[in-house]
């Protein structure tokens, strides 16, 4: 596939409406790393702390159970072809029920849930398939006052190599803030903001008491015409 016909699914550096690429994005030519370097190394990269089990768990990572509505989000990492892609370390991390996050970067103008964190990891199976419990984040109010934006859930990928990260966000689909979300809307492509959508899988949710959870659907495509886009691409 045509390099360009790629990018047109994918954010530029540069979106004025998203006022953090201003400060952000590369204003003179990239540096190319040397080969043999770090981001050389093989991986997935899991640093000090081993993948466990539970790590896919964000509502049972305290004593108490965090506040808001369960929801479990699942999916496949798939190649161009549709190939599974198995050993794919995937990481995420959103905000609580109130539009908060756990970073020291927070502005504080919602409340903080000491019951969760709001962060998880996984390793996709033989099949590419990869499952999170978690709480359905809030949306929260953008960057000088501007618009809330939507709800979503940020994804890191890495691959075969430390220097194949991707990076991305999940949404859910029939969010109304969507259309007013200058991230969201940095993508050229309507097509390409579909494949950012969760869709709502009604086989799978779950019913009957407090831990109930409402299921989401959501597969990565790395590569190919129906990519997935990334932010850095």
């Amino acid at each position: 596939m045509a390099v360009a016909e790629r990018q047109d699914f994918n954010p530029p550096y540069l979106h004025p409406a998203y006022e953090a690429t201003v400060l952000r994005a590369p204003s003179k030519r990239l540096i190319e790393v040397p080969p043999g370097w770090f981001h050389h190394a093989t991986g997935p990269v899991w640093g000090r702390v081993p993948v466990r089990p539970t790590d896919n768990d964000l509502t049972k990572q305290h004593a108490g159970r965090p506040v808001g509505q369960t929801i479990t989000l699942s999916g496949r990492v798939l190649d161009s072809d549709g190939r599974a892609v198995p050993n794919t370390l995937i990481e995420i991390w959103q905000t609580n029920a109130s539009g908060a996050y756990l970073d020291p970067a927070d502005p504080g103008f919602m409340s903080l849930d000491p019951n969760f964190t709001g962060a998880g990891r996984t390793i996709t199976d033989s099949e590419g398939r990869y499952h999170f419990r978690t709480i359905k984040p809030a949306a929260y109010p953008g960057d000088l006052g501007a618009l809330f934006r939507p709800a979503h859930i940020h994804t890191s990928l890495f691959g075969p190599l430390l220097g194949s990260r991707l990076i991305t966000q999940c949404y859910f689909e029939g969010d109304p803030l969507q259309d007013r979300d200058p991230i969201l809307q940095s993508i050229p492509d309507p097509r390409g903001i579909e494949r950012l959508l969760a869709r709502f899988n009604s086989a799978d949710t779950e019913v009957g008491d407090v831990d109930s959870a409402l299921a989401y659907n959501w597969d990565i495509v790395l590569r190919g015409p129906a990519a997935t886009p990334m932010e850095n691409d």
